[in-house]
């Protein structure tokens, strides 16, 4: 693997409270930004897993409803509406009761 320099701009005293405490752990600043940018590159690569695993999860439980549907296990728009229907009643009704 061959070394590449990486030069961006700070402010000249957030450099100067980097460097004194990186000396205070005994690294040089180059040290903790290689181990900075490494566990940056790692939290994204596991970020990007675990939403591809989201993503495949997602569409094997669309695939499924889809399935479920075409085979006519549907429940009706009214009986879904009257079930909702009355929990919000049952939830307004503990509200008023906490008043």
């Amino acid at each position: 693997m061959s070394d590449a320099t990486f030069t961006f701009r700070v402010d000249e005293s957030l450099k100067a409270e980097f460097t004194n405490a990186a000396k205070v752990h005994d690294r040089t600043g180059a040290q903790l930004l290689r181990d900075f940018m490494r566990s940056y590159v790692a939290q994204q690569q596991e970020a990007a897993g675990e939403a591809k695993n989201y993503d495949a999860w997602l569409a094997a439980k669309v695939a499924q409803s889809r399935a479920s549907a075409e085979r006519g296990n549907l429940i009706p728009g009214a009986d879904v509406e009257a079930h909702f229907a009355a929990r919000r009643a049952a939830t307004r009704a503990r509200i008023a009761e906490s008043e």
